[in-house]
């Protein structure tokens, strides 16, 4: 009885131990700097968006908050180094929605775990993506795209940031409803593949009003329809892809942070209470969330957590439909 007593009063003093050694974790965190991780070349929504954010957080963290660009394989690269990196919270994944709920469905032998390989931290920003065409291309609404495909089968392209991102997804499931043949050119980041679509190497794509809404009102790209279930705020003059008639497609797009799966508790709480008192700040909001057309979403990483179950069940869809099979 003694010696049971003993084991249990053991246990419970290692279990306080475990907890005092996270709370103090959380309290000392960082005291190293501090890097984050876009799976995706510099110049996209959420390398802008966490760079802005990476300022604020050095200065109340007092250590540097470094943002570092992994592009390639449809973000895999990037975000495998992150699920790679020591469970301490100094090495993030800040990205887009498309490696944990898209990749899961499109690559057979993913290096990471969607779901276990990470520590939902905090959704940053939730909004709906512009189906984007350049400017010469006859086409103003979806009927047109789609009257067009079908008079040239196969020659009609879209570009996409890689395999089961936003416009690979849309565009597959488009030409799938619709009995399209059409072409995809994967470029390696939402950046490069805007830059293609301006210089019309490609002639329709989507992208968010955060990395579109410039280029829209220079005219140097024009959009057709957006994929969200009323109108931008933004560019109220766009109708919806409902209204055009194609109430399937929809095509939310979010930007999210992620610490390795491991991370203490305690230290996940602290960045994301840090990130949500960045975000929160109305000043900081009017500077570099509201003129890019962003909605912001912070909330608990539990939030993350279900958003990440119902866009993967959403995303199962879509590749279906679209006939997308891992590769």
């Amino acid at each position: 009885m003694l010696k049971r007593t003993l084991t249990a009063f053991t246990l419970l003093l290692a279990a306080f131990g475990s907890v005092a050694q996270v709370s103090a974790d959380a309290k000392d965190f960082p005291s190293r700097p501090v890097k984050f991780i876009v799976p995706y070349p510099a110049g996209g929504g959420v390398d802008v968006l966490i760079r802005a954010i990476g300022q604020e957080l050095s200065v109340k963290w007092r250590q540097p908050v470094v943002v570092e660009n992994r592009g390639g394989a449809s973000g895999i690269i990037g975000t495998q180094a992150v699920a790679s990196a020591p469970a301490n919270g100094e090495t993030l994944l800040a990205t887009v929605d498309s490696p944990i709920t898209a990749n899961r469905f499109l690559f057979k032998d993913l290096p990471y775990d969607p779901d276990r390989g990470f520590a939902p931290v905090i959704m940053l920003v939730r909004n709906y993506n512009f189906v984007l065409a350049h400017p010469s291309l006859t086409a103003n609404t979806l009927n047109e795209v789609v009257a067009g495909a079908k008079a040239a089968p196969g020659k009609a392209n879209f570009g996409s940031y890689g395999q089961g991102s936003h416009p690979h997804l849309l565009f597959g499931l488009l030409a799938q409803r619709e009995g399209l043949q059409m072409t995809h050119v994967p470029y390696k980041g939402v950046a490069p593949l805007l830059g293609a679509i301006v210089a019309n190497e490609v002639p329709l794509t989507t992208g968010s009003a955060a990395v579109a809404s410039a280029q829209i009102k220079a005219g140097r790209l024009k959009a057709i329809a957006y994929a969200g279930p009323k109108r931008s705020n933004e560019f109220p003059d766009v109708p919806t892809t409902a209204e055009q008639g194609f109430g399937y497609l929809l095509s939310p797009i979010w930007y999210g942070v992620f610490a390795p799966a491991g991370t203490p508790p305690a230290i996940v709480e602290k960045i994301n209470q840090d990130i949500r008192a960045v975000m929160t700040d109305a000043e900081f909001v009017r500077r570099n969330v509201t003129p890019k057309g962003q909605e912001v979403a912070v909330g608990r990483p539990a939030d993350l957590a279900a958003a990440i179950r119902q866009d993967s069940a959403l995303v199962g869809e879509m590749t279906k439909a679209a006939g997308l099979k891992p590769e």
